[in-house]
């Protein structure tokens, strides 16, 4: 018996001691009574000492609660299924590890989320990389126009692709998986067939690589988070953002932008993070539940209700009243691959400057989309 178990067994024979040699007011006319109330009191003492022994063993599991952050609405797809996630979580571990989902940016604003989780004030949380231009510029290669086709097969080839560089670009939380939404399109006060037809204007893009696409193409970028969007463009501080569908809905941004580009044009992409002081002190069998949960597989379950809302949105908006959703011909399609093509150079060289083999990076990221066939 340790110290522990040992102090506790000495005080409850104590209170024993006590019991027998200290009867209470009037008990000494119910002996029988105060017998029976010893006894109970010593049928405890093996219990304690067993409860002790569960409690100290070296490869017991404690309880563990994970504080997850959302900087989306409560409502938004992508937080059932990161609740999903946690509840599966719970299962596998037999209910040791537990979680809570702070949404609509409860915790912290959403440029913040990576630090959040660096710093320990969330345990978990969803990253938007592009938030933070310049500090991670090998994943924004995910983020180039025309590279990814859609969020299911692509979240997965994301994550096979992503995962052997993130230990470096991410180094200081754990990456669980990286993951995409269903592509962008461009949604504005006008119609942009061209790509000439961007110059002048200004644009809330969804990434800092996308903003790389507003400059090249003579726009002027205004940086806001997504709630901040709808709030911005009805102010006048921005003519267009590039946003997928279904959120264009659920941000409440149909009724501030009534005209839309039916081109799929980029992704951006994403990141589910662990801190990692929180995840090393798990026990052994808790840390194979949470690697068991972050990998391609579960970066596509994650992604795929959100890209089945917001592939939705496309028929919803176009439905509504005085909204015009329109279509590019080849020729103007053409225009905006070639427009948009020396982005690649540029990424490369940013890539190549914070250390990475650039080149080989992207062979790898085209070749892994073309094996999970989600290429444009």
């Amino acid at each position: 018996m340790d110290r522990t178990r040992a102090s506790v067994a000495v005080a409850v024979a104590a209170t024993v001691a006590v019991a027998v040699a200290s009867p209470g007011r009037g008990e000494r006319r119910r002996p029988l009574a105060r017998r029976w109330a010893v006894g109970r009191l010593l049928s405890l003492v093996p219990l304690v000492g067993l409860g002790l022994l569960v409690a100290t063993s070296p490869g017991a599991a404690q309880t563990v609660n994970l504080r997850m952050s959302s900087y989306v609405p409560a409502q938004h797809p992508l937080n059932a299924a990161l609740t999903a996630w946690a509840d599966d979580v719970k299962k596998a571990s037999g209910g040791t590890i537990t979680a809570t989902l702070f949404p609509s940016e409860q915790l912290g604003k959403a440029v913040d989320q990576y630090d959040m989780v660096k710093d320990g004030i969330a345990d978990v949380a969803w990253v938007n990389p592009g938030y933070q231009p310049g500090r991670f510029p090998l994943i924004a290669a995910a983020g180039l126009p025309f590279v990814f086709g859609n969020a299911k097969s692509g979240s997965a080839a994301m994550d096979t692709w992503y995962r052997p560089y993130a230990a470096r670009e991410m180094k200081d939380v754990k990456m669980c998986f990286a993951f995409i939404p269903e592509p962008g399109v461009f949604h504005s006060k006008r119609r942009l067939p061209l790509p000439s037809d961007v110059k002048g204007l200004k644009v809330r893009p969804a990434s800092s690589t996308v903003g790389q696409m507003v400059t090249l193409l003579g726009g002027t970028n205004v940086q806001a988070s997504a709630p901040e969007s709808r709030d911005m463009i009805e102010r006048g501080v921005a003519d267009a953002m590039t946003f997928p569908w279904g959120s264009i809905l659920l941000f409440g941004i149909d009724k501030a932008l009534l005209v839309h580009m039916d081109l799929p044009m980029y992704v951006t992409p994403f990141a589910w993070v662990i801190n990692k002081d929180k995840y090393a002190s798990l026990s052994a069998a808790q840390k194979k539940v949470i690697d068991d949960h972050c990998n391609a597989e579960w970066a596509e379950r994650v992604a795929s209700p959100w890209a089945d809302f917001e592939f939705a949105g496309r028929a919803k908006i176009a439905a509504l009243p005085g909204h015009d959703v329109y279509a590019l011909t080849p020729d103007q399609a053409a225009a905006w691959r070639k427009a948009v093509a020396p982005m690649e150079a540029q990424w490369a060289a940013d890539a190549t400057k914070a250390g990475y083999d650039a080149k080989a990076a992207m062979t790898d990221l085209r070749d892994t989309v073309a094996k999970y066939k989600a290429a444009p």
